[in-house]
């Protein structure tokens, strides 16, 4: 059980709790919006420095690691969203509102998917070769290795311009409509004439778990499609069947950090003063460390499985990434992703204090974003195994690039948050979190 710090008998404190007259956003929420969109602007102009500046192969591959940060927080908080109702418990009630914002930024996920589409043939061999015929004369000009000819080959029903652009309308079309009902469903839950009641409870809590049952099985499916199509197609003789659900864990990771983190910075205003205590924050801190935890199995099962196996199809893809100076991204993409949130999420006055899991929170997005940059990077012929950070400071753009479709997201993200009330009303754990806490 999760303890608070606050003790018997001080009065104000053994007094329930009640909600300000006003549940909106706080005004700083803008003044937020107005400094993402600052440092967007900022990164972005400095990303077309190395745009005209020959590096146009690195602003792509930076290009695909923001958007799929963004994707990640969008789609992993419209699951994370689902889950909360299947599962239930007073965590979603800090949370609904920063993950109902993150799912409503789906316009602009789509929207920023578009130039990769464009430019697919500077990323992928399924764009570059689209063909029987093109991948026969990739091959008599060995622009492509015989692995490669066979794999494009037989994964061209998945992996081709078309199936690919037909993919993802699909995706979309789903994730849109299980983002269209459930922000429709929350509302008028909030604005249902029974509202407090029982009936009212259980009527919405069973429609909320009968959509989001079935659902986080269906977004599961929609990941793994999106992260085959544009991150493992990426080098396309690669293979894993774990692949999608390592990306499902991560978006829980890197989901459940900045969703953590908008709620504590929210936290030093009203509303959510009044309903973030210690308590819910400390289980907010073990949820993440069942993330960080289970993240960390599934990297390591897979690979002491593939380097066990010592099968010359599989190990290339591990080799290109421990040798020629990417043992050094390796060994620090392993301490920053998982051994410094591990160590310090074990802490129980961590868990506690804002302005450490403010930090750690923010931490993680970033070590999401290094671990993605560690996947993405080295598929490419001029990184695989040869990483030279000196006198190609192109490579640069994997930090500017990103911070701008980040800072974009992120003004977005506030404009939604503040279009509705920051607290549930209609919910049975408002009560409860109300109520004063005590230490144990």
């Amino acid at each position: 059980m999760a303890h608070g710090n606050e003790q018997h008998g001080h009065g104000a404190l053994t007094e329930p709790k009640t909600l300000p007259a006003s549940l909106q956003a706080p005004e700083a929420v803008a003044a937020w919006r107005t400094r993402a969109l600052i440092v967007a602007a900022v990164a972005a102009i400095a990303s077309l420095l190395f745009l005209f500046g020959g590096g146009a192969d690195h602003v792509m591959r930076a290009y695909l690691l923001g958007w799929m940060m963004t994707f990640s927080l969008c789609g992993g908080g419209l699951c994370l969203l689902m889950l909360q109702y299947v599962s239930g418990g007073k965590w979603g009630l800090l949370l609904r509102r920063p993950l109902e914002a993150m799912t409503r930024t789906l316009p602009l996920v789509v929207i920023l998917l578009i130039p990769i589409l464009i430019f697919a043939k500077k990323l992928y061999l399924w764009a570059a070769f689209p063909t029987f015929e093109a991948v026969e004369e990739g091959l008599k000009s060995k622009l492509l290795t015989e692995a490669q000819a066979h794999a494009l080959n037989f994964k061209r029903p998945m992996l081709s311009p078309m199936s690919v652009i037909v993919q993802m309308v699909v995706v979309f079309a789903i994730m849109g409509a299980f983002t269209y009902f459930l922000n429709k469903w929350s509302l008028e839950r909030e604005a249902d004439p029974e509202r407090g009641s029982q009936g009212s409870y259980d009527r919405w809590r069973i429609k909320f778990e009968n959509l989001s049952g079935i659902g986080v099985l269906i977004y599961v499916g929609l990941l793994t499609i999106v992260a085959i199509d544009f991150i493992m197609a990426l080098d396309v003789t690669w293979y894993s069947s774990v692949w999608g659900l390592l990306f499902l864990v991560g978006q829980g990771y890197v989901v459940l950090a900045a969703a953590v983190h908008s709620a504590i910075r929210l936290s030093k205003y009203e509303p959510m003063a009044t309903i973030l205590r210690k308590t819910e924050q400390y289980d907010l801190g073990k949820f993440m460390l069942g993330f960080v935890m289970l993240n960390i199995y599934l990297a390591f099962a897979q690979f002491l499985i593939i380097w066990s196996g010592n099968l010359p199809e599989e190990l290339p893809w591990y080799l290109n990434r421990i040798r020629g100076g990417w043992w050094v991204i390796c060994t620090c993409d392993f301490i920053f992703h998982w051994v410094i949130p591990f160590v310090l999420l074990l802490s129980k006055d961590l868990k506690r204090s804002k302005s450490k899991m403010l930090a750690l929170t923010g931490w993680m997005i970033f070590a999401r974003g290094f671990d993605l940059f560690w996947l993405i990077e080295p598929n490419f012929p001029d990184a695989a195994r040869n990483l030279h950070l000196s006198g190609n400071l192109s490579i640069l753009a994997y930090i500017t690039v990103p911070v701008a479709i980040l800072g974009i997201w992120m003004a977005f993200y506030l404009t939604t948050l503040m279009s509705r009330p920051l607290v549930v009303v209609n919910d049975p754990h408002t009560e409860e979190i109300l109520e004063p806490e005590h230490a144990h």
